[in-house]
């Protein structure tokens, strides 16, 4: 692209007649070459710039954390897939991964997002928090006892959220936490990528396998 044409011979006509005509001509030729190529790559750096902020911005908003403090990696105690209901003893599918934990366990955004849902939820997941992360991907945080933010809030990854409780469709204390993209939802074990070592999440992938 930068190779293409950049001007007539029309463009070049005042110059001629001179006695360093064609050293006139040929200077401003460069120069207009030099120009264009100039044009054209700050075009290009402006576009590398766009995408690189919207990569910064894509990672930021991806759940990429545990939302509970689990570094005994101890606290999950059921997987995402077919498993017997606990209520209703029958196989059904669990959409999300289930956290064991007290009664107003801090709860942490795993992504950046905005709250589209903080309230009590008659699908079973009781006080739920429904985060839009952005790109397609939502968040949900379900069962709590307390809501520290409001519909419309915006929230930074890791930041405090709500509390562990016992609310809606519950046996016990505990978290569920789910990843949606699109109308797909995803096994949130697979986003815990910014606080585990890899030993840790191999560790992590067994037990939510279980």
């Amino acid at each position: 692209i930068t190779n293409m044409g950049y001007g007539g011979i029309e463009k070049y006509k005042a110059l001629e007649g001179y006695n360093n005509s064609e050293l006139m001509i040929n200077t401003t030729k460069k120069t207009d070459k030099l120009s264009k190529q100039l044009y054209i790559l700050s075009k290009s750096f402006d576009e590398i710039t766009l995408l690189a902020s919207k990569k910064k911005e894509l990672l930021a908003c991806i759940p990429a954390i545990q939302p509970v403090n689990n570094k005994q990696l101890g606290m999950i105690s059921s997987g995402f897939g077919i498993r017997i209901d606990p209520i209703y003893k029958v196989r059904k599918f669990h959409a999300g991964l289930d956290f064991t934990a007290r009664i107003g366990t801090p709860v942490y955004a795993t992504g950046d997002g905005k709250v589209i849902e903080a309230e009590y939820n008659r699908g079973g997941y009781g006080m739920a928090i429904l985060l839009d992360n952005g790109f397609g991907y939502r968040t949900l945080f379900a069962h709590l006892s307390k809501f520290y933010v409001r519909k419309g809030q915006k929230v930074k990854r890791g930041e405090l959220i709500g509390a562990v409780g016992n609310t809606g469709k519950s046996t016990a204390p505990h978290l569920h936490d789910e990843v949606h993209k699109g109308k797909d939802r995803l096994n949130p074990v697979y986003f815990f990528s910014n606080d585990l070592t890899p030993e840790e999440y191999e560790k992590v992938l067994n037990l939510s396998e279980q």
